[in-house]
């Protein structure tokens, strides 16, 4: 098979070129070469009539509709192509080609440009921006779907009733890409999950089988929230199943706007706990995520004596007071801003007196592990305060 008067000629070039300048780095000189050489012939082209287009046909294969670096490059300068082209070309693009449709390669809209000028540069992705703070959120609403009064009262109305009327109907797909969350109103779904990441082909291809979904369960979140693959298959495990769907821009949209508020709230609350005064204000948005709120009714014990430490609380709202076991009076008042249950968290120790609310309580309560990743920067000062003439200073963690 000879070689193409085109190759032969370009190496003829590189090779007088070589001899001229004798270079010490001959890979660098080849590629300094060739790139100038196509630097040219792109000037050429662009600056070229739309009657000179047999030329860039030549010189881009692309503009045929064929990837100028794979082995299908050779038919752009062959009239007949092989049997062996037509068969590979068949077999790959059966599934695809619609004997119906056009497939002639598309025209650009410059003659100049070939079809595949950008190919190997890199391209632009496009998602959906979603910013909590814009202004245009206090237009928007979540798609409605009209329903019956009794679904009414059920559902919120951003949710679509997928009803499932067989059994072994496969909702999602492992490593596919998530476009809905689920939630189950009637009947039950089996999880499993492949460890290798998808389904795969033939019997057990599933994968394994980690759990069942009952009524008022939920799947589909993880892909939504992450913009991840599916984790796992989930398939009907029962006929007449109900299911209520909620979009991924609606999720993604109410799961934003209400983190975003509820962060808020915390941030401009924490601002106000002097003991927080020095965190910068990213240092106070990680706990804010880490906050969970909890309300109690005047009287209730919101830590015992004795017990082990698990929980910080700040107090958010209304007043609570502590107590020592075999005292009447309480040792301590708090009050909005106020914190307690970091004694028992920095000393690893039981908790060291009862906190009870004296009217209702709404309080911010923070993991232990929260507590020890997060509050490290005031470690320093919760001690100071509490362990600096303690027995002067509070009678709460007197011994």
């Amino acid at each position: 098979m000879s070689l193409p008067p085109v190759f032969l000629s370009e190496i003829d070039t590189l090779t007088r070129e070589v001899l001229l300048a004798k270079p010490s780095d001959i890979l660098q000189f080849c590629a300094n070469h060739f790139s100038k050489r196509l630097e040219k012939e792109r000037t050429q082209l662009l600056s070229a009539k739309p009657k000179d287009s047999a030329m860039s046909e030549n010189t881009f294969p692309g503009r045929l509709g064929i990837n100028p670096f794979g082995p299908e490059s050779r038919v752009a300068n062959s009239e007949k192509p092989s049997a062996s082209h037509v068969v590979r070309a068949t077999e790959r693009d059966e599934d695809k080609v619609n004997p119906n449709f056009n497939n002639k390669p598309l025209k650009n809209a410059s003659d100049g440009f070939p079809e595949h000028y950008g190919m190997g540069r890199r391209t632009s992705v496009s998602a959906e921006s979603l910013n909590p703070t814009a202004s245009s959120n206090e237009s928007w609403t979540p798609p409605y779907h009209r329903k019956t009064p009794e679904q009414l009262e059920r559902l919120k109305n951003a949710l679509v009733e997928k009803p499932i009327p067989v059994k072994d109907i496969k909702v999602i797909s492992q490593g596919d890409q998530g476009d809905f969350f689920y939630v189950v109103e009637k009947g039950s779904f089996d999880v499993y999950v492949n460890p290798a990441g998808s389904v795969q082909p033939g019997l057990g291809g599933l994968g394994n089988k980690v759990a069942t979904i009952e009524p008022g369960g939920s799947f589909g979140e993880l892909a939504l929230m992450y913009n991840a693959p599916r984790a796992a298959t989930v398939i009907s495990a029962e006929g007449a199943c109900t299911l209520w769907s909620l979009d991924r821009i609606t999720f993604r949209r109410i799961l934003m706007d209400s983190t975003f508020q509820r962060r808020r709230l915390y941030e401009s609350f924490l601002e106000e706990v002097t003991l927080l005064s020095t965190l910068t204000k990213y240092e106070r948005s990680k706990i804010a995520d880490a906050l969970v709120t909890l309300k109690y009714p005047a009287g209730t014990t919101i830590i015992k004596e004795g017990d082990a430490g698990e929980e910080f609380y700040l107090l958010e709202s209304g007043e609570a007071e502590a107590f020592k076991a075999g005292s009447q009076n309480a040792v301590k008042c708090y009050s909005k801003g106020d914190y307690f249950g970091e004694l028992a968290l920095l000393n690893d120790a039981p908790r060291a007196a009862s906190v009870v609310s004296k009217t209702e309580v709404k309080v911010a309560k923070l993991g232990k592990d929260g507590f020890q990743r997060l509050l490290g920067p005031v470690e320093s000062i919760m001690r100071r305060t509490k362990y600096e003439g303690v027995e002067e200073i509070d009678p709460l963690y007197q011994k």
